[in-house]
């Protein structure tokens, strides 16, 4: 089990690498979001968020499971500003009123497999209330899935995508049909185990 406030404990120590972007590197944040339910009087489970963004021609990203986020706008006084307003773009709900556990370490696009100038900055909240979400047009669905599998693995499997005109085997979560996390996200997931509890050892690769 991994609930919430050993999360919090964990976040609170930990001082993830957050190099300067260099020249010509875009920079984007996303929302790790986490709410704590109890399904089974006096056992908490922690579920974590995702969400499959709509089909759109032209996306690299388009109909994957992700996090909430988007790129930093100049508007935007840090990373954890554009996760926030890019969260509440995209899903309608505001991380003002959420409680912020913390960064965890910037990880590179490499969208297709092919590493782009863009890093991603993911940033760890807490719902402390219950939220109505509203999707907008980037958005086709958003998920819960309780972290504690995903952390043992019990979801960890394998599949084929079309990449560059091919179709690669590549190891991710599935939540439930249709809802396959992998790449980018994929990472981030890992990155964010490794801070949850640095016993965890990766699943073996498929």
């Amino acid at each position: 089990m991994y609930p919430l406030n050993h999360i919090r404990k964990r976040l609170e120590i930990h001082r993830p690498q957050a190099p300067e972007p260099g020249s010509g590197i875009r920079q984007a944040a996303v929302a790790v979001i986490l709410r704590e339910r109890q399904r089974i009087p006096g056992w908490p489970e922690t579920e974590i968020l995702f969400i499959r963004r709509a089909e759109k021609p032209g996306d690299p990203w388009s109909g994957h499971m992700a996090f909430p986020g988007g790129h930093r706008e100049a508007s935007d006084i840090d990373l954890c500003a554009a996760a926030v307003r890019e969260t509440h773009e995209e899903i309608g709900i505001d991380l003002a009123d959420a409680v912020h556990l913390g960064p965890l370490e910037h990880v590179q696009a490499a969208p297709r497999g092919r590493p782009i100038h863009l890093v991603v900055a993911p940033h760890v909240f807490e719902l402390t209330r219950e939220v109505s979400f509203r999707p907008n047009h980037e958005v086709a669905e958003v998920v819960w899935a309780p972290l504690a599998p995903l952390m043992r693995g019990i979801f960890h499997t394998a599949e084929r995508r079309p990449v560059g005109g091919e179709h690669t085997w590549f190891n991710g979560y599935r939540l439930t049909e249709g809802h396959f996390v992998w790449g980018l996200t994929y990472r981030m997931l890992k990155s964010f185990f490794s801070v949850i509890d640095p016993h965890w050892t990766p699943p073996p690769e498929i």
